[in-house]
């Protein structure tokens, strides 16, 4: 049996096709979004795929410096541009979207992977998207409210239950 994808899932991977076409040919974004995000019949998932494509073109020098920082002797262009893409969207999702808990943002980034990338990708991906999240809670600049802190607040009380 197939798992159905989430909606969130879904319209992820239609920024990651959105942001792909992009990067190839750096033209026409918003009659290219507008036609792959036709069909998506809700508001907030539009809204949330519009804010995820322009807040990760908006913020490509800070998400390719973190993604840097993390692969020591490797040249960025030798990342797969799936993959590049993908880390972009997790950290711009980690950094900028503070109701979206950091599992999520990692899970969904590796699944995407998964479905669209090379087989060591989603290793990949998760290896670089942790490292970048400890380094944001090392610093104190994990920036997570409501939602996002999801994850934070079950792993304190399983703390204090033990």
């Amino acid at each position: 049996m197939i798992a159905k994808k989430s909606k969130r899932r879904i319209i992820r991977e239609k920024v990651l096709q959105i942001l792909y076409a992009y990067e190839l040919n750096k033209e026409s974004l918003t009659s290219f979004s507008a036609e792959v995000l036709k069909d998506v019949k809700d508001e907030m998932d539009k809204d949330f795929a519009r804010a995820l494509i322009r807040r990760v073109l908006a913020n490509v020098e800070e998400l390719d410096s973190k993604i840097k920082g993390r692969v020591e002797n490797w040249e960025l262009n030798r990342i797969a541009l799936i993959d590049k893409i993908l880390l972009r969207m997790g950290i711009c999702e980690l950094l900028h979207f503070p109701d979206i808990p950091p599992k999520v943002s990692i899970n969904e980034s590796i699944e995407i992977a998964k479905d669209y990338s090379t087989a060591g990708s989603g290793k990949f991906i998760n290896g670089i998207l942790d490292a970048i999240l400890a380094e944001q809670k090392k610093s104190g600049k994990l920036n997570k409210v409501g939602r996002g802190l999801v994850e934070e607040s079950l792993s304190r009380e399983k703390n204090t239950s033990d």
